[in-house]
């Protein structure tokens, strides 16, 4: 109730769901940030913020079916925020067309981190289109961080499934980004 009086523009469920979710919402977005390669300059605080503004910040035909449903939407509004930064960081404008320098041995940079990134949106934005299922489970699992009993019971299928998912979606999207699956290329 509090997440669709939020959506609504109702400023007290806002400032009361905010605590209730926040150390959660924070969780997701540090293991999201330590994913990602060294340099980039957005803080995990200034993540959780941003995303939780896209969250409630305005469409009031949202409604969140359960905590899973949240979760997915929070995690899917952090990765458009890294990507849209990603993107940025690779326009002439800002720098995209310079040889990056590293500074530490053995870290990739900033540059690197922006390619892989929407390396990443891109297989993404494939297997949403080819397999929507699947798509939804690594939503769930990777960017959401729910466990499998957790992702079954927001999508209503068996565990079985979503480890039979999951695994597939994580090849497929390896694939898609250039890599070889184990065993293919040795």
């Amino acid at each position: 109730m509090l997440l669709e009086a939020a959506v609504s523009g109702d400023s007290k469920a806002s400032s009361k769901l905010l605590p209730l979710v926040y150390d959660q919402l924070r969780k997701l977005a540090q293991s999201k940030m330590n994913k990602e390669a060294a340099g980039l300059t957005l803080q995990p605080t200034a993540l959780v913020h941003e995303a939780y503004v896209r969250l409630v910040g305005g469409d009031a035909d949202v409604r969140w079916a359960n905590r899973g449903h949240f979760f997915a939407a929070a995690a899917l509004a952090m990765r458009r925020i890294l990507v849209d930064r990603a993107r940025r960081n690779n326009r002439l404008r800002h720098g995209g067309d310079r040889n990056r320098v590293e500074l530490q041995d053995g870290q990739p940079g900033r540059d690197a981190m922006s390619t892989d990134l929407l390396a990443l949106d891109e297989a993404l934005a494939i297997l949403e289109k080819e397999d929507p299922r699947r798509y939804q489970v690594v939503m769930l699992r990777y960017f959401a961080g729910l466990t499998i009993e957790d992702t079954a019971s927001s999508l209503g299928i068996a565990p079985a499934t979503v480890k039979a998912d999951w695994a597939v979606a994580r090849v497929r999207l390896f694939r898609s980004m250039g890599g070889a699956t184990p065993g293919e290329a040795e």
